[in-house]
């Protein structure tokens, strides 16, 4: 005979619902609302707001770019090609636009250094000279921090250019004299924090414009679903009415 097939007791069902979160769950989550209210934020300022962060973005590093950078002094001396007595006086000209070139040259800034008390490489680096093609001057410009040492720098370049040029002057026959000796600066030659705040302003003012030229234009809401119109009554539904 068959053993009667006896039943197993029914196993109790497991527990499917989830468990509570992990931090990791939780971490993703909040930062989700903080992207979310972002975003909401951002929608709710005004359609200017991006010039006017360009505009105070700008006008903050601008102005601390000018409080930390350390200002500089400009000095400049001038020099004059003056012709000898037999020679022709236009020659002057051609003579100073050629001593403007060699004011430069490692053989004047040689000498020069012994009078500015400065390497030959802090005068290549700071001396700059300039001709006129009108008169026959060299002008001779130093820029330092130091405003006494701008100074000396451009008469010590002088100095050594009409030495050089003295040298030469029974070729030459133009001499070069001291027309104006280089004097201290009173004031920085560079710009003040308020002149690089407003070139900052304006920098950033013309990248909010164009942040706000390229920018995706809110779309006002379109209006719901059209209701639909009852059209007339077909002679079917008369009929059914009836």
């Amino acid at each position: 005979m068959t053993e009667p097939l006896t039943q197993s007791p029914a196993e109790p069902a497991a527990d499917l619902a989830p468990g509570p979160p992990s931090r990791r769950d939780r971490a993703r989550t909040a930062l989700r609302r903080v992207r979310r209210r972002s975003l909401l934020r951002l929608r709710s300022l005004p359609p200017w707001s991006p010039l006017a962060a360009g505009v105070a973005a700008g006008g903050l590093l601008g102005a601390g770019y000018g409080l930390v950078t350390t200002p500089q002094y400009t000095a400049t001396s001038y020099v004059v090609a003056v012709p000898a007595d037999a020679s022709d006086p236009s020659s002057a000209l051609g003579f100073a636009q050629a001593y403007g070139r060699v004011a430069t040259q490692l053989a004047v800034l040689g000498d020069a250094q012994m009078w500015a008390h400065v390497p030959v490489a802090t005068l290549e680096r700071s001396v700059r000279t300039a001709t006129s093609p009108d008169a026959p001057m060299v002008s001779v410009t130093a820029t330092s921090a130091d405003p006494e040492e701008a100074a000396d720098m451009a008469n010590a370049v002088a100095r050594a250019l009409t030495r050089h040029a003295d040298a030469t002057a029974d070729d030459t026959h133009v001499e070069l004299r001291q027309f104006a000796r280089a004097t201290e600066p009173g004031e920085p030659s560079s710009p003040s924090a308020a002149v690089t705040g407003l070139v900052g302003a304006s920098a950033g003012g013309l990248l909010g414009g164009l942040a706000l030229l390229v920018r995706p234009r809110r779309t006002a809401p379109g209006p719901g679903p059209a209701a639909a119109v009852p059209g007339p009554a077909s002679a079917s539904d008369a009929r059914g009415q009836l």
